[in-house]
Formats: C-alpha cells, structure tokens, sequence
C-alpha cells in the first residue's frame, strides 16, 4: 500500500472520533507500531487534526475554527481557493504573502497537536495533490443541494454517484457517495476525481442510501 493511501486508511479509521490504540491501527494496516508514530506525526503535520500520544492512543477531531472567527465549510473552501490561486499566480509579492497568510492561520487551528504544520501545510505531503481536487468543490456541493446525480471519473473508472457530505481533513476533501455502480457507500477523495459531470437526473433520500444510514452504518 502507498504511503499515501495508508495515510487516507488511518484517518478513515480515525474519523470516528473514538480513541484508538497504536498497536489497532497498525494492524488494520500493516505496519510497525514505529511506523504508526511516524504516521500520527505525519498526520497531525499536514493538518489533520489529530489529538492523543503514544501509549495512550489518538483520536481525531473535526471542528474548522480559528479564534475569534468560527468558520463554515464553504467559507475554508473558499479560504483554500483563493490562497491557491493568489500563491500559484505571478505575483510574487502577492504569492509571498499568501503562504505567509496560510503560516498565521495555521498559527492558530485549535487542534491540539503537538508541534506546529509545515508551512503552506495544504500543499504540502502527504497530501502533495490535494489542491488537484478544488476545482470539483462548488458542483459537487451543488449538487448535493439540489440531490443531482455524478458522473465521476477515478483511476479511469467512471462512477454514477448520489453525493452526500463533504469533510474536510487537514487540506484534504472527501466525499460520502452512494455509489450506484458498485452498490455500496463511498468516501471518496476528491482529488483522485479525474473528471466530473453533472447528471440530468435527479435522487430522492431512501432509507439505505441516505446520509444518515451510512453515519449509523459507520
């Protein structure tokens, strides 16, 4: 398994806000127990926010806050699309001054972690190309508005998805589908969507395909 994928792998597992010990996680997937450490280090580094230690077991947190300012989902998304596009730009001055930005909001998360993000910690790995997937945000949160259907294209394989929830997760987005071709719920990272497509058809909320059954099934 990738490094990058396991990385995907612990903070699915973590996400349920319930305390797991070191030596669970690196069975469910594989490695060392020095590797987990390594990892929760990784983790809490590039912004997931991570809280626990070693022997006693980490959890992760999901509040998006920053002192005095509480802010929404949409209002980071816009926050990360704006300081892309201002730090990618030619402006050099204005680049230097949006990583600069990204350093004192980082500053001030409130996420317990133990040291400090890398600077410009949302382009940073273990998530290197997260901010691939910030141009499928506005219609896929749309789309979950007005229940539209997905055509998603990931890893070549096109997906008929029911979008349900965005999370955000330390720079990285995901997505909770109920995916019609393989029958079955999906967290999907945004930044593996190749292509996306916007369906004509509508859906309608059912009981085993809702938001609320894939929380209880989880």
């Amino acid at each position: 398994m990738r490094r990058a994928d396991r990385l995907m792998s612990l903070v699915q597992i973590l996400r349920d806000g319930a305390l797991h010990r070191a030596s669970d996680l690196a069975a469910a997937v594989d490695v060392s127990l020095r590797t987990i450490y390594r990892d929760m280090e990784t983790l809490a580094a590039s912004g997931v926010p991570i809280q626990g230690e070693r022997g006693v077991g980490y959890h992760v947190t999901a509040a998006i806050t920053l002192p005095p300012l509480n802010l929404t989902i949409t209002e980071v998304e816009a926050l990360h699309l704006g300081l892309m596009a201002v730090a990618g730009g030619s402006d050099a001055e204005l680049a230097t001054a949006a990583r600069a930005l990204t350093q004192k909001i980082d500053a001030v998360m409130p996420e317990g972690r133990s040291r400090s993000p890398a600077p410009f910690s949302f382009a940073v790995y273990p998530f290197a190309d997260a901010a691939k997937g910030f141009q499928h945000l506005p219609q896929i949160r749309q789309a979950i508005r007005t229940r539209q259907k997905l055509m998603l294209t990931i890893a070549g394989q096109d997906r008929t998805v029911r979008p349900l929830q965005l999370d955000y997760w330390g720079r990285l987005w995901t997505c909770v589908v109920w995916c019609e071709t393989t029958k079955a719920f999906a967290d999907l990272r945004v930044d593996q969507i190749a292509a996306l497509r916007v369906l004509p058809s509508l859906f309608i909320d059912e009981p085993q395909k809702s938001l609320a059954a894939y929380l209880a099934k989880r």
